[in-house]
Order: structure tokens, then C-alpha cells, then sequence
């Protein structure tokens, strides 16, 4: 019996891989680039279309943790993101062409998969995994909610802006990591530090900036939702946005300067703006927390009063795109099923899932649990003690009525009995070595019989 993944992005690839490494059969779906987006630039699988970071790779951070299961898991997402890494301090940033082409190829050349550029515009009535991202085409929004009987939740999500290495005035702005961190001669970000009077007057510029209207995509129509409504998701707002919420919003939000000296003055700036590489080549850097959608013209008029950027060359500007996801609490069970249907698995940010390792979890899970379903085995889930297990636990389990799209958190761990007593380091290096100690015994309960999923281990 075959699979159908549809959707090429972070979710579907792991899921097509996973399957397929268990011996299924697969057939991937992606419509571009015959169709694309409001976002993607590319018809590549896996692009990365927001940031090119993967978040903490640090062992103590929730991102850290899940990223560790994920390759203890054998993801090859995770694989291929450390095969195209570039510096980035604590974080798992990468080159975006070098990751996607190492998920093509591995793809491309497994025997079990076959790749098909089209869209598909119904949902199949075989076994199948969705994970056609939060752009999900009209047609299969619709046929979405005509099986669900449900309406999408949606929000709204933003790009970040690129700017050429060489347009930086480094004179103004210096390198450095937070801390120190991972820091090497140099440092692998670009600061571009604020004093008060400037971040008060660029922080009045992003408020009254012009902005582009938000708009649908090609008709496609949430029904029974006022499409014109700025739902943005609350861990990825517009910094003017978030310009707006106070006067310090900024500079405790993507400007906090915490960890920072300038080296010039040896001291701490009022805020601060970094820049994070974001190809191999290093000659491109994006605006880290820089979501935006004001106009491009407005955009080079604003972010040219940061320092260091007055004459910066943007290679991209940022830009705004409808993030669609279905009512997962409602809808799913924890092997990441419909529960109206058993075959029909969801993965990604369809299914409410927030960030690139998130989505690359689910992937690695629907895809277990879609080969489990095929050969008629147990499906897996993981236990809530991992952040894998936590985080599906949570979009299958949450209360509806405030439901948004989840990333890694410690917050979804169940505590130690006695984690009052404990720092917050403490707690958190307690979390991280719970999670991957139960992970093993969890792998090593479903690596031998006739239920055997994952290679032994010692």
C-alpha cells in the first residue's frame, strides 16, 4: 500500500523520509513551482521562507532539546541542517540553497519516493500525510473544510528583511554573540546599537510607517472568518506592532540589548538591532525579529535610520503571508491522526505546530505513524516527558477557544516533584536529561519483535 505525503516543506520531507525508511512506499506531492505562493520564492523542497535559524542549538534550551531528540531519532532534516550550518553562536542557523539542495538530493535518490510537481485538490481517500504548510492551496483549504465540517483558524505571519554585508557600516555596528556564546575572533552577529534618542525616534517611525493592506491570497476565503481581520500569531508579530504595544516593547523584545557590549565603548547600548548570516557565502544578513509589512519604500526609509544601516542594500524586503491551521485539538489524537479518519495524518503548521524543528517533528512523527498504520503496527507516541511527546500532546489536547500554533517550550514538561527547590538552570538541565533518557528506553521498547520501528542501540 502507498503513502501520499502532500506538501514539500519541512514536515512533508521528513515524513516522506521516515516513511519511506521503513520500507513504504511514497509518493510526494509539492506544487511548486507550477503553483506557488505569496511567500516562497523558489519551487526548491524545504525552503526556508521565513528565518534561516533553527533556533537554540544549546542543550539547555527547549529548541536545544528538541532539535537533540530529533537526531536521536534519526530525522534527516536535522542532519542536513547541521550539514549546511553556519555560525550563529548558540543557534542553528544555515545557508537556505545548501540545506534545501541536501533534502532534494536525499530525497530525489531514495528509492521508496517519487516526486511529483503538482497540486493536489482533493483530500485521497488512501493513507496520506497533509502538510501543505500554512498556504495551503484554495482547492484543498476547501476540501479541508468540507471533510472537517470546520472552519481554519488562521493568523497572519511575517518575512524578515536581507540586507547586503557589504552596504553594513561596521564602523557603527560591531560583531558579537549575546554572552559571548559560541563566540569565536569575532562573533557571528552584527549589532547595530541604539542610543535612547535614537531608538525613540525610530521606534516613532516604525508607528507611523506606511503599511501594505492585508490581503488574501488569490481568493482563498476562510469561510465564517473576516479575512481582513490582523490575527497575527503572538511569537512572530510585525515589529511595528510590537512598536506599538509601549515604549519599551522593543527594547525588551527583538532589540533587547541584554549580554551586548559594545567593544568601542565597553558598554551596555540603550537597545540593539542584530544581523545574522544568512547564506554560506556570508554576504547576505537577515534582520533578526524583523518581521515587517510596511511597504518596501517605507521599509528602506525606516530601517536605514538603524544604526550602522543608513546606506544598507536590501536584497529582500520583508513581507506579510496568511498562516492557515486547522482545529487540531478537535480534529487529531496523538499519533497526529484525524480521528474521523485513521489513515489521514496531519504534520506541520496545518496542524499547529510553530517553528522549523516543531514542524520537522511532526513530519518525523506522522511519517512513523503513517508506516505504522500501513503495516498494522502500535503508532507511536512519544512519552510527554520529551519535548517531541509534549508538544504533540499539547495541539491534540489544548482548549480550543484560545488555540494558537505551539512552538518548544519547557512549559509543556510535566515538572519534577520537587522543581520549587530547583534554579531555573537546574530545572531546565533536569528537563533535558529526563527527556532523552526516556526517549532512549522509549526507542529501545520499539526496536526489537515484530514491532520493531528504530535500529537498536546500545
Amino acid at each position: 500500500m502507498k503513502l501520499s505525503v502532500i506538501g514539500g516543506g519541512l514536515a512533508g520531507c521528513e515524513a516522506a523520509w521516515q516513511a519511506a525508511e521503513r520500507g513504504i512506499e511514497v509518493e510526494l506531492f509539492e506544487m511548486r513551482p507550477n503553483q506557488t505562493t505569496g511567500a516562497h520564492r523558489t519551487g526548491n523542497l524545504a525552503e526556508l521562507v521565513c528565518s534561516n535559524s533553527l533556533g537554540s542549538n544549546l542543550p539547555n534550551r527547549a529548541s536545544g532539546l528538541l532539535k537533540a531528540e530529533l537526531r536521536q531519532l534519526g530525522s534527516l532534516l536535522i542532519a542536513c541542517a547541521d550539514a549546511s550550518s553556519l555560525p550563529a553562536g548558540g543557534a542553528l542557523a544555515v545557508d537556505r540553497e545548501r540545506f534545501s539542495n541536501c533534502v532534494e538530493q536525499q530525497l530525489a535518490t531514495h528509492p521508496n519516493i517519487t516526486i511529483y510537481r503538482e497540486e493536489v485538490q482533493a483530500i485521497p481517500n488512501s493513507p496520506a500525510v497533509l502538510a501543505t504548510g500554512p498556504l495551503t492551496s484554495p482547492s484543498l483549504s476547501h476540501a479541508l473544510q468540507t471533510f472537517t465540517g470546520e472552519d481554519h483558524l488562521f493568523f497572519y505571519d511575517a518575512i524578515a528583511p536581507i540586507v547586503d554585508f557589504e552596504s553594513v557600516d561596521l564602523n557603527i555596528a560591531f560583531r558579537g554573540n549575546r554572552y559571548q556564546i559560541g563566540q569565536g575572533d569575532e562573533g557571528d552577529y552584527i549589532n547595530c546599537p541604539f542610543d535612547k534618542n535614537g531608538y525613540d525616534a525610530f521606534r516613532e517611525a516604525l508607528i507611523t510607517a506606511h503599511r501594505i493592506p492585508l490581503r488574501k491570497f488569490e481568493n482563498e476565503i476562510v469561510t465564517g472568518v473576516d479575512a481582513g481581520k490582523e490575527a497575527y500569531f503572538q511569537g512572530c508579530q510585525p515589529v511595528e506592532v510590537i512598536a506599538e504595544q509601549g515604549e519599551k516593547a522593543l527594547a525588551f523584545g527583538p532589540l533587547r540589548p541584554v549580554g551586548l557590549f559594545d567593544p568601542r565603548t565597553g558598554r551596555r547600548p540603550y537597545a540593539v538591532v542584530q544581523l545574522r548570516q544568512d547564506n554560506l557565502a556570508g554576504d547576505l544578513y537577515n534582520l533578526v525579529g524583523f518581521q515587517t509589512n510596511l511597504t518596501f519604500s517605507e521599509q528602506a526609509r525606516v530601517f536605514r535610520m538603524i544604526p550602522g544601516l543608513e546606506n544598507a542594500s536590501f536584497e529582500r524586503y520583508g513581507q506579510m503571508h496568511r498562516n492557515a491551521f486547522i482545529a487540531a485539538p478537535k480534529l487529531l489524537n496523538e499519533s497526529l491522526a484525524f480521528n474521523q479518519r485513521p489513515g489521514l495524518f496531519v504534520a506541520g503548521q496545518l496542524a499547529g505546530i510553530e517553528g522549523y524543528a516543531g514542524n520537522i517533528a511532526s513530519g518525523l512523527i506522522a511519517g512513523i505513524n503513517a508506516a505504522c498504520y500501513i503495516t498494522e503496527k502500535t503508532p507511536v507516541v512519544l512519552p510527554v516527558t520529551t519535548m517531541t511527546g509534549a508538544l504533540i500532546n499539547y495541539i491534540t489536547h489544548a482548549d480550543l477557544k484560545d488555540f494558537q500554533p505551539m512552538k518548544a517550550i519547557f512549559g509543556l514538561l510535566p515538572k519534577p516533584g520537587d522543581d520549587k527547590r530547583r534554579s531555573k538552570r537546574e530545572r531546565f538541565e533536569l528537563y533535558c536529561e529526563r527527556a532523552l533518557t526516556d526517549l532512549e528506553s522509549f526507542k529501545n521498547s520499539r526496536s526489537t519483535g515484530d514491532d520493531r520501528l528504530f535500529p537498536v542501540t546500545g
